[in-house]
């Protein structure tokens, strides 16, 4: 993996949209076959199945969008001049946490 924290932000960024995309392309199919079954989901059979799946890509979409908000937070911080330091106690973060999760703005010890 990269050294260079701006270009392994935007490597999670490429990912985070591009996983983004195909969550709301699932999404939307799992809204058009709602459309073509039966509406009522209290009595349809297969209702709950599909309200259940449209709840776990909303949930789905809405951590992803959540984490495309912390790397661009993070790139921030890297153009600020603070990326890899503690928020909380101001010491560095260790490498090997950044490397794990590279949008990290508090050391182990403060987290």
């Amino acid at each position: 993996m990269s050294h260079d924290p701006r270009a392994r932000l935007q490597a999670e960024r490429r990912r985070t949209t591009d996983r983004l995309a195909r969550l709301r392309g699932d999404f939307d199919e799992v809204v058009a076959a709602s459309r073509d079954t039966n509406a009522d989901d209290e009595h349809d059979p297969e209702g709950a199945t599909i309200a259940f799946e449209r709840s776990q890509i909303d949930t789905l979409v809405r951590l992803a969008d959540r984490h495309l908000v912390e790397v661009d937070a993070a790139l921030a911080r890297v153009d600020a001049g603070t990326y890899g330091r503690c928020e909380v106690c101001g010491r560095d973060i260790a490498p090997e946490r950044l490397e794990v999760r590279p949008t990290a703005r508090t050391c182990v010890s403060c987290a």
